[in-house]
């Protein structure tokens, strides 16, 4: 619990005393990478996660010139690439490549249409926040070192119901969309493919009762434990507050998912909660440091949050019904 807490914290002081571009990024890697309570990635494992990084991000510096020039091209192109992205992360053993592969085909190029040097630096940036997310881990894992037999937590319910093909189909019809609303404006809307990326990569989604549920249920506490912690910050506007804020709220939420205390929710939805409250945050963050409207800028996107939200909920009661009733054995009469 307080090994999580504390390498999310670390990562958000380590990336804003950076000051790099996207600094709450580095906070999504450590909670993915602490989430799971593994020991922390070796040199080697750190090095090769790093280049496969690169070289995943980098598909989106490659076809972003096709989508600046040919955007009919340019977008099948992505809509195939993420499809193929998310049938790896359908596979177990692949979902690191897989998800990578669609934050590279997206977020990249999403700003790459902006200008090619913004794609470049984000493709620089999210090297940096991986860095800072596994170098916060190991320093967490000083103070709280991790106990040769510690138990990992509870396998939660597969996504198994469907086959990979429809949950790859799924994932990338929530992820597009989004892809499509972020290119109007890529410097508002990047926070938005983080959402939907993380919507369609659940692995826990069972049927569209349940992902009201974990779906919706966490976007709006995220987004309200955003507003709060917003409104706490601005108090005391300065980077220890924020990293004093960040630890006491990665505590509360990595006692969930470790589930140390009781909750009637799963640990993904804690994790999505606390996702979504890092990627409403960050942004509100910097808006602030460039003098722009913070509010207006959060209403946007919470809203924009919700209603893919919604959308990710209804296209799962779809694709769970259209497959049932595909494969449903047909009753035949009784009295022949």
């Amino acid at each position: 619990m307080y090994r999580l807490g504390l390498t999310v914290a670390l990562s958000v002081l380590f990336a804003y005393a950076a000051g790099i571009s996207l600094p709450y990024l580095a906070a999504i890697f450590a909670m993915k990478l602490g989430s799971k309570l593994a020991a922390p990635f070796s040199g080697k494992k750190t090095l090769l996660l790093v280049i496969l990084l690169l070289m995943t991000t980098g598909s989106g510096l490659a076809i972003t010139p096709i989508l600046t020039h040919y955007p009919s091209l340019g977008l099948s192109l992505v809509f195939i690439g993420v499809l193929v992205a998310n049938l790896l992360s359908a596979v177990k053993q692949q979902a690191a490549l897989g998800a990578l592969l669609t934050i590279g085909l997206t977020l990249v190029a999403a700003a790459g249409t902006m200008n090619l040097e913004i794609a470049q630096s984000v493709v620089q940036t999210l090297a940096l926040c991986m860095l800072i997310a596994i170098g916060s881990q190991h320093l967490a894992c000083r103070f709280f070192p991790m106990h040769p037999m510690e138990e990992q937590p509870a396998p939660e319910s597969s996504r198994a119901d469907l086959p990979a093909s429809w949950i790859a189909l799924r994932a990338t019809l929530i992820i597009f969309p989004a892809f499509m609303v972020a290119l109007i404006n890529p410097s508002l809307y990047l926070p938005l493919i983080m959402k939907a990326a993380s919507l369609g990569l659940q692995e826990s989604i069972q049927s569209a009762r349940h992902a009201a549920r974990e779906l919706l249920g966490s976007t709006l506490l995220g987004g309200a434990i955003a507003l709060a912690f917003w409104y706490v910050l601005k108090i005391n506007p300065s980077l220890w507050m924020f990293f004093l804020i960040m630890l006491w709220v990665a505590i509360y939420g990595a006692a969930k998912i470790i589930q140390l205390t009781p909750s009637r929710f799963s640990p993904s939805y804690w994790v999505n909660t606390l996702i979504t409250l890092m990627i409403l945050l960050g942004p509100a963050v910097e808006d602030s440091a460039g003098d722009e409207d913070v509010s207006h800028a959060f209403l946007i996107r919470i809203t924009l949050f919700l209603v893919v939200t919604f959308y990710a909920i209804l296209l799962v009661g779809a694709t769970d019904s259209l497959y049932k009733r595909k494969h449903s054995p047909i009753a035949l009469p009784q009295n022949l």
